[in-house]
């Protein structure tokens, strides 16, 4: 009973479901379908694949996520923070063919689907926490900057051939230089740009709706589409998403494949984040491996029925919960609204246009930047931000997908250098502070006769083991009295490993020989039990629950007079 609770987290809150609540999630989820139609077609568009896919990757999801996904508010559907990832494959890929674009786009939603199942099944859903707040500004600064770039040429009504977001700056100044700007495209772009950031700050308005269909109307009345050669998106076909196997050539496989992992974690990120701030709000409790398998089975929907890469939505989730939404029934409701409006008015949408989607993208991208708290960081953390930069021209320059991968890279080193070269200290006894502190930063600390006091803050590892050796040495060799025993504080050595293992023998033989004993205060149970198995313990000598036990056993065994 509670492992198909656990799975199908939807079934359980149909059986909870109260009445009182359905007025609310049939409101919000009308509320909620004003923003599934202009914003799915808009960030379609902006991943390169034709504006009804957008819509079949809004309904299919939806529905998927409502039985699968454990948050009872979170929205999924395109999103602005994938369109990149997704372009920088499909473009390349596709050679300007929309059906091969579909194709790549709908093949990298199942790869994403699959890798989020997996995790989530093998209960990795902590993986995404590797990557520090600094490194997803900096990559996100550099998605931004680049879905932005992306959507120039559509706002300013013409086309240029992307090879990346510096060099397509280039190509963009050279269009405008050449003439090729149509001034009445732009001038409809621009007025919904402004349209959308002006009544943003109206929460009760749906100001993107508005602003959206404002536009069609301005250019289905004056015939903008025929007369001044605005791009409009056309009637969409008739009918829903049918069932697709999507798949290219081997050939192409690998670059897939790493672009449908890589949004795998980019649209996690962006999950967990948002479903953990409403889980708070609405005081419940969200798993992130279930999380990750909601995610996963709704990218995989999306992929089979012809849709693309999607993600949780930080604008759509909002205005579900400001309409009142009490559960996924919400999602469920917008999902059949819009695939109602693909069975009974495909051309409702025939003049919106192209330059007015490009605005809905840009008005996303500029919510994407993160600058107040990346100043917050210069302030206190100045390496932290230069990592952040880092990440920041990695996308910006190389593309998103490279970019992403410098930010993963960049994410490992950080998470090692801390263990790498950890703090260490020689401790001494401070008059009138309890305990043994650091020599350095209580230099009138009081040394114990004949004992070194270590302390090393850091597991033992591969990385640190030869660097704790030599430390240890050093602590010796500067000690003013010749030692008899040194005694390493081993409360912050969480774990070991092999070679620390080995290295704790060898150094233990080599201060043997140099006649200084080797002892240790505190270690944890679980490294005890693994320094058991590593057959090392014993040959450790007595251990001791305290340093100030550790201590008083030395002061004991030489006959120092010293007091503590």
């Amino acid at each position: 009973m509670n492992d198909w609770k656990r799975w199908l987290p939807g079934l359980q809150t149909i059986r909870d479901y109260r009445a009182a609540w359905l007025p609310n999630d049939l409101m919000a989820g009308l509320v909620l379908t004003a923003m599934l139609v202009p914003v799915g077609i808009a960030y379609a568009t902006a991943s390169g694949v034709p504006g009804i896919y957008g819509l079949y990757a809004t309904i299919v999801p939806l529905l998927a996520y409502a039985l699968f996904g454990p948050s009872r508010i979170l929205v999924l559907g395109p999103d602005s923070s994938l369109a990149a990832v997704i372009l920088a494959v499909v473009l390349p890929l596709s050679a300007g063919d929309p059906a091969r674009a579909v194709l790549v786009a709908s093949l990298m939603a199942v790869v994403s689907g699959l890798f989020c199942i997996m995790i989530g099944v093998l209960r990795l859903g902590f993986i995404t926490e590797l990557l520090s707040k600094p490194i997803r500004y900096g990559y996100m600064n550099g998605i931004a900057l680049t879905v932005l770039i992306s959507q120039l040429p559509k706002l300013l009504g013409f086309k240029i051939e992307s090879t990346g977001p510096l060099r397509d700056i280039v190509r963009i100044v050279r269009a405008i230089l050449d003439g090729q700007t149509n001034w009445v495209a732009l001038a409809v772009g621009a007025g919904t740009l402004m349209a959308i950031l002006l009544l943003k700050r109206f929460k009760r308005l749906p100001g993107l709706l508005i602003a959206v269909v404002a536009a069609t109307v301005v250019v289905g009345v004056l015939g903008l589409d025929e007369s001044a050669g605005v791009k409009v998106l056309g009637p969409l076909p008739q009918g829903l998403p049918s069932f697709v196997l999507p798949w290219i050539e081997p050939a192409h496989l690998a670059q897939v494949v790493i672009g449908g992992c890589a949004v795998a974690m980019v649209a996690f990120a962006d999950t967990s984040v948002l479903s953990r701030t409403y889980a708070a709000k609405t005081r419940t409790v969200v798993d992130p491996n279930q999380e990750m398998i909601g995610l996963g089975a709704a990218n995989l929907a999306a992929g089979l029925f012809q849709g693309f890469p999607i993600s949780s939505s930080s604008s759509r989730t909002p205005v579900a919960e400001a309409a009142g939404a009490k559960t996924q029934l919400t999602g469920v409701i917008g999902a059949l609204a819009v695939a109602t409006l693909l069975l009974v008015a495909p051309n409702l949408l025939k003049y919106l246009p192209s330059t007015a989607l490009a605005a809905v993208v840009i008005a996303a991208a500029i919510g994407l930047f993160e600058f107040n708290d990346l100043r917050r960081i210069l302030r206190m953390q100045p390496w932290e931000f230069w990592l952040s930069i880092a990440c920041f021209v990695g996308v910006a320059v190389w593309g998103v997908i490279p970019g992403i991968g410098i930010a993963v890279a960049i994410a490992v080193i950080e998470f090692l250098w801390d263990g790498w070269r950890p703090h260490h200290a020689v401790m001494g006894r401070v008059d009138g502070i309890r305990g043994y502190h650091d020599i350095r930063r209580y230099p009138e600390a009081r040394l114990v006769p004949g004992l070194v006091l270590f302390r090393w803050d850091a597991p033992l590892f591969f990385a640190n083991a030869e660097l704790f050796h030599q430390r240890v040495l050093e602590a010796i060799a500067q000690s003013p009295t010749p030692v008899r025993r040194i005694i390493v504080a081993a409360e912050p050595v969480t774990g070991i490993d092999v070679t620390s293992a080995d290295m704790l023998a060898d150094l233990q033989r080599t201060l043997s020989e140099a006649g200084v004993e080797l002892r240790f205060a505190e270690f944890k149970d679980p490294v005890k039990d693994k320094l058991r198995r590593f057959e090392i313990l014993d040959s450790l000598g007595p251990q001791y629950p305290t340093i100030g036990a550790a201590v008083d056993a030395y002061l004991a065994d030489y006959a120092v007079d010293w007091k503590p």
